[in-house]
C-alpha cells in the first residue's frame, strides 16, 4: 500500500518545514531520483515515510498513524502473544537454544547462558507469524476484507513478504497487536513497535524442552521441503540447459 503524495507532502511540511527535498534525501539516505519518481506518480511508499521519520527521530509507527490508511496505529497497542514472539526467532537461534538447555545436548555442557537472539525479522518470519495467529480461517477473512485473492496472499507468504497494508489487515483479522505484522515484515523494529525489551527471549525461555524440540523439528522439516524443491528446480534447469546443448 502506498500513500498519496499530497498527504505525504503535508506530513513532511509538518515535521521539516524548512527542509528542501535535497535536505530530506540527504538526511534520510533516500535517493533523490527515487523520491522524485514517487512524487511524480503521486504515490509514496510506506518505507519512504519510515526512513524519513527515523532520520528526524520520529517513531515510524507514530508517523504512519498520521496517514488515513494507518490511523489505527495511533495509541497503545496490545502486546504480542507468546506464539508471535517465538515466530520471530530464527530456526538457527532455536537450535542454538536447544544446545544450551540442560540435558538436551548429551555431548555438551550441562547448560549455559542462552545465546543472543538475532534481530527480527528472519528468513521465514512472515509465514511463521501468520501461522502463529491463524485459527484456520484467517486467510479467508483477510481475503474478504482486502479483496486479495487467496492464492496471491499465499504467494506473498511463500516469498516471506507482505505489504504493510496486508500486514495491518492480517493483524486486524486475527485480533492481535496491529504493529506485530510490521515487525515480521521488517518495516519497523521491535522497539519501534513497542515490544518489551527481551520479550522474544522470555517467550523462548518459557517453552518446555519438549515444545522447543517439536518447534525446532517443525522448522527443520519445513526448511527441508524448501531446500528439496530448490534442488529439484536447479536439477531441472541444468537438464534443460544440457538439452539445449
Amino acid at each position: 500500500m502506498t500513500l498519496p503524495a499530497k498527504a505525504f507532502q503535508r506530513w513532511l511540511q509538518g515535521i521539516a518545514p524548512d527542509a528542501s527535498t535535497a535536505d530530506v534525501c540527504r538526511i534520510s539516505g533516500i535517493k533523490r531520483t527515487t523520491l522524485a519518481q514517487q512524487l511524480v506518480r503521486g504515490k509514496v511508499s510506506v518505507s519512504t515515510v519510515v526512513s524519513i521519520s527515523r532520520a528526524y527521530n520520529i517513531n515510524p509507527v507514530a508517523a504512519l498513524a498520521d496517514f488515513e490508511p494507518y490511523r489505527e496505529l495511533a495509541g497503545p497497542q496490545q502486546p504480542p502473544t507468546r506464539g508471535e514472539l517465538v515466530s520471530q526467532i530464527s530456526t538457527a537461534d532455536l537450535l542454538r537454544a536447544m544446545l544450551v538447555r540442560p540435558g538436551m545436548d548429551p555431548a555438551g555442557p550441562p547448560g549455559g547462558e542462552p545465546p543472543t537472539l538475532s534481530p527480527a525479522p528472519h528468513a521465514t518470519s512472515v509465514r511463521n507469524w501468520v501461522d502463529a495467529i491463524d485459527d484456520g480461517e484467517l486467510r479467508h477473512r483477510v481475503s474478504a476484507a482486502t479483496g486479495i485473492a487467496p492464492q496471491n496472499y499465499s504467494a506473498q507468504l511463500s516469498a516471506n513478504r507482505l505489504s504493510a497494508g496486508l500486514a495491518l489487515a492480517t493483524a486486524v483479522a486475527a485480533g492481535v497487536g496491529l504493529t506485530d505484522g510490521l515487525v515480521a515484515t521488517g518495516l519497523v523494529t521491535e522497539e519501534e513497535a513497542g515490544w518489551l525489551p527481551g520479550a522474544r527471549q522470555a517467550a523462548l525461555d518459557s517453552l518446555s524442552d519438549g515444545d522447543l524440540a517439536v518447534l525446532a523439528g517443525d522448522r527443520l522439516q519445513a526448511l527441508g521441503k524448501v531446500l528439496r524443491r530448490q534442488e529439484q528446480d536447479q536439477a531441472q534447469t541444468e537438464k534443460i540447459w544440457e538439452n539445449l546443448g
